[in-house]
This record gives structure tokens, C-alpha cells and sequence, in this order.
């Protein structure tokens, strides 16, 4: 079984049935699965695609994306969803280290092609504008691929200062929807509300392939502004289930709650569920809010609190079924329940790997588990916490930044000695970096010339709250930068 096969037979027992709600329009599970078809006609008739080529989808959310995915899986290739706030210099980067040699990509992201094409001289693109005037290639070609096959790379940032490539099999996301489907008690009748980037893997697995698979509708969401405007699109579209990040629930919490609010649950995910924020919400509304874990290296759910409860506050929940999680020390031995280490994960949603990178991947994927980088601990019923993140990661706005690559950047501009980023919390965005850095002898920076000079090459959720100037930046005794210390500072 793959994702094209099982998206197929969905669609073909579900043809008028809408698959997707977009503001006054809608799309039938028929309209995805023929489009989805000739998009993979197109693929391999005009570029050329053959199975496990990569093709890489850079838009922005609209209902294309799914028929760009699933042409993908229908043409044999594999997915490469790639963050749509990047800049190009980033996009460059996961083109060239996926080898991907086409694009799909939309109107709005067309000033940057130039430039990719500068640096990937054998690109080619198509506009998801393009679809609707794709001929009608009929059914596609039967895709016999296995559930070990490559279906997607999901891009996750890394500790070195450059993304890596999650290597996620038909059989990984199958495994993880099942486990969604099961957890979530989700059946044919669920509308779930997609409102995040659709590149997410959240997003991708929780909202775009589990409604899609089972014989769901999705409720696509044109703009999360105001949040009483996605309410109304709640009411408007009958959707059942809100999977979001924190910062969206607690703006949730200021706004007046229509009578009619038709949702069965919530699911926070992405980033940490801060304990008043989960109880202040499951005061307000009469639907509960349940947090859950997961990464994308594990195609990405881990665990969930119960449908059902009990819900702990502060815990991640549970594993999702068919998923074991334990808790392991540097030695890779498995501690006793209330010890804390690092967080690891065994199940078939385990990725496959990273791509071209061997080193990364044995140093992630020890005897058959995935040691994630977080730490915590489980209790004696089950239930696990994270108490802190082993690897130097930030969340914003759900989204992982890695200190080291922000470092690296600023590291270019002249004059500057030593930096280092850190998080530091902040009400809206879960987090934001801040930047210290130290001027060579004698030199001095320009905060604003810095900052311009990050904004043309990172994305602009990356970028420093604040440059925070020092003379020197802490050290221990061996040279090692004091984190800790400067994240302790008032700025």
C-alpha cells in the first residue's frame, strides 16, 4: 500500500463528496483525484519525473497543494515540501541538497525563481495556476510502490546550522495516520480545520492526509486574522476538529465564543501547551483541548493525551497506538519511570533516515529507537513530560530555530567577533531569539545595518528580537559559551 493508492480508493468511493472547503469554493474528492492525475501525466510526460525523483512544493496554503502532493505520489516521486517564509538562499540550499530538479510553486513566490535559478541553473518550475488548464490524462498509472518506498522529505532545522532531510516512507505516514485515526476516534463525518502552513508536518499528516484517507473534508482557512474570523469559518464549514499551536488557543481565549461552535476537540501541537493556557481553555469552552508531542522525524505523532482523558496538564499525553515511547540515559539504557532523559520513540512512524546523511542518521536512530533530543520523564501510568530540549532549538510560533544557524549568518557580517543567539520567552510567539554579539578590537557594530543585513538572508521569523552588543560573550573554563548565562540576562 502507498499514499497515492490510498488516497485513489477514497476518492473513487467518494467523488461528489467535498474534500475540501475554501472560503465560497470547494473542491470534490473527484476534482482532487482527477487533477491529481493529470498532474501526474504532466510530471512525467513534460518533466520528466520517474519514480523517487524529488519534487519540491513551495506555495502558499490553498487547495493546489493537495493535488500537487498526491500528483507527485501518483508520478512515483517524492514529495519535498519546503517552508514558504524562507528566503531564497534557504530554498537554494534544500533544492540542491534533495536534488530536486523541479519546483512547484505559485504566483506569489515568483520574483524569487531568479534567484533560485542562479544557483540552480537546471530548474524548472511549474505555477500551481497552471492545474486548472492541465488536460484530463484520465487515470493515472498504476503505482506499485511498496509502504518502504520514499514518499516525502520534510526539512527540519539542525544543530550544525543547516537543515536536514527527514526520510519519510509510505509506510511511516500510513502508520502515523492510522495511529491519529485511532486516537482521535476520527471518521468520515470529521471536518478538520486547517489553518497552519501546509508544509508542516502537523500539518501535512494531522490535517491534510488523515481527513483525505479516511473519507474526511478539510476546512482550509484563507486567513487566521482576526481569530474570530477562523471561527466563523468553523461555524460556516461544520468543521469537528482544530488541530493548532499555543499562541492560536490563547488568542482563542479573547475572543467571544459563537453558541454554535460546532468542534468536538482541539489539539495543540507544535510547540509547548503552557498549563494556564490549557486550563483557562478548557474553562472557557465546552470542547476539550488536548496537547500533544510529536516531530518530524516521526512522521510527526508521537503521543496525545486522551480523547477522553484524563487530560494532565503539562504532559504530552500518552503514546498514539502502535507507538512506544521510553525514557534513555547517554548510554542508550532505558530508565526506571520518574528518572529523567532523553525522550525516545519506536513505531513504524520512525523515519526512514536523513537524507545523505549517514553520520546524522546513526546518531539519531540507536537499536531501533529514535532518541528525539528532548528530555523528560514518564510516570508510572504512562503519562510523559518534557522538561527541557536537549538539542539548542527555539520555537517560534511552532516553528523549530536553531541558535546555530542564525549564528552562522550573523557571523558573516563584518566586524563581528563573537555571537551567540538564545530564546527567550515571549507572550505571543511561545519564543524569540536574541542576539549577543561582540565587535572585533576596536570595531563597532550597527545594530540597524545588522539587522538589515539578516533580514535579506533569513526568514523573518528567525530574525533577532533584539542585538544585544558585549564586550565578551561568557565562557567556561574549557571556552564553551555560557548559554545559560546570557538567557538569565535582562534585555
Amino acid at each position: 500500500m502507498n499514499l497515492a493508492a490510498a488516497f485513489g480508493a477514497t476518492a473513487e468511493r467518494n467523488r461528489d463528496k467535498t474534500a475540501v472547503f475554501w472560503g465560497d469554493e470547494t473542491r470534490t474528492y473527484g476534482h482532487l483525484h482527477d487533477q491529481s492525475d493529470a498532474v501526474a501525466a504532466r510530471l512525467r510526460a513534460d518533466y520528466g519525473v520517474e519514480t523517487g525523483d524529488r519534487v519540491a512544493i513551495w506555495v502558499k496554503n490553498c487547495p493546489e497543494f493537495i493535488s500537487a502532493f498526491f500528483g507527485i505520489q501518483k508520478a512515483g516521486g517524492v514529495a519535498t515540501p519546503i517552508n514558504n517564509f524562507l528566503k531564497p538562499d534557504e530554498v537554494s540550499y534544500i533544492l540542491s541538497d534533495s536534488g530536486c530538479r523541479l519546483l512547484i510553486t505559485d504566483a506569489s513566490m515568483s520574483e524569487a525563481i531568479p534567484a533560485l535559478r542562479a544557483e540552480n541553473p537546471d530548474l524548472q518550475t511549474l505555477a500551481v495556476g497552471e492545474f486548472e488548464g492541465l488536460a484530463d490524462a484520465g487515470a493515472a498509472a498504476p503505482d506499485e510502490r511498496g509502504d518502504d518506498e520514499l514518499a516525502v522529505i520534510i526539512y527540519t532545522s539542525g544543530t550544525t546550522g543547516r537543515p536536514k532531510g527527514a526520510m519519510l516512507t509510505h509506510g511511516n505516514l500510513l502508520h502515523n495516520i492510522e495511529s491519529c485515526r485511532k486516537i482521535l476516534e476520527a471518521e468520515e463525518f470529521d471536518r478538520f480545520v486547517l489553518l497552519l502552513p501546509m508544509f508542516h508536518s502537523f500539518m501535512l499528516t494531522v490535517c491534510n492526509l488523515l481527513p483525505l484517507i479516511i473519507g474526511g473534508s478539510v476546512a482550509l482557512i484563507r486567513s487566521l486574522h482576526p481569530p474570530k474570523n477562523v471561527m466563523q469559518e468553523i461555524v460556516r464549514h461544520e468543521a469537528t476538529v482544530l488541530p493548532a499551536i499555543p499562541a492560536f488557543f490563547r488568542a482563542m481565549l479573547h475572543e467571544s465564543v459563537p453558541r454554535e461552535l460546532p468542534l468536538r476537540v482541539a489539539i495543540s501541537g507544535a510547540a509547548p501547551l503552557p498549563v494556564e493556557t490549557l486550563n483557562a481553555f478548557n474553562d472557557k469552552f465546552p470542547f476539550p483541548l488536548i496537547e500533544g508531542y510529536g516531530l518530524s522525524e516521526a512522521s510527526p505523532v508521537v503521543s496525545f493525551n486522551p480523547l477522553r482523558g484524563p487530560w494532565v496538564a503539562g504532559s504530552i499525553g500518552k503514546p498514539v497506538p502502535d507507538v512506544e515511547v521510553s525514557v534513555r540515559n547517554e548510554a542508550g539504557e532505558e530508565l526506571p519511570d520518574g528518572e529523567t532523559g532523553e525522550i525516545c520513540v519506536r513505531g513504524g512512524n520512525v523515519m526512514a533516515g536523513y537524507w545523505n546523511r549517514p553520520d546524522e542518521t546513526d546518531k539519531a536512530i540507536r537499536g531501533g529507537w529514535l532518541y528525539t533530543g528532548d528530555i523528560g520523564y514518564r510516570r508510572e501510568d504512562g503519562y510523559a513530560f518534557i522538561t527541557d530540549r536537549k538539542k539548542d532549538m527555539l520555537l517560534v510560533n511552532g516553528i523549530n530555530v536553531y541558535p546555530r544557524e542564525i549564528e552562522e549568518v550573523i557571523y558573516q557580517f563584518p566586524g563581528i567577533k563573537e555571537a551567540a543567539v538564545v530564546g527567550k520567552p515571549d507572550a505571543r510567539k511561545g519564543e524569540m531569539p536574541v542576539a549577543f554579539v561582540a565587535a572585533n578590537e576596536g570595531g563597532e557594530i550597527d545594530e540597524k545595518e545588522l539587522l538589515g543585513f539578516l533580514r535579506q538572508r533569513l526568514a523573518d521569523y528567525k530574525i533577532p528580537r533584539r542585538i544585544v552588543k558585549v564586550d565578551a560573550l561568557p565562557r567556561n573554563a574549557t571556552g564553551k559559551i555560557l548559554k545559560t548565562e546570557l538567557r538569565e540576562r535582562e534585555v
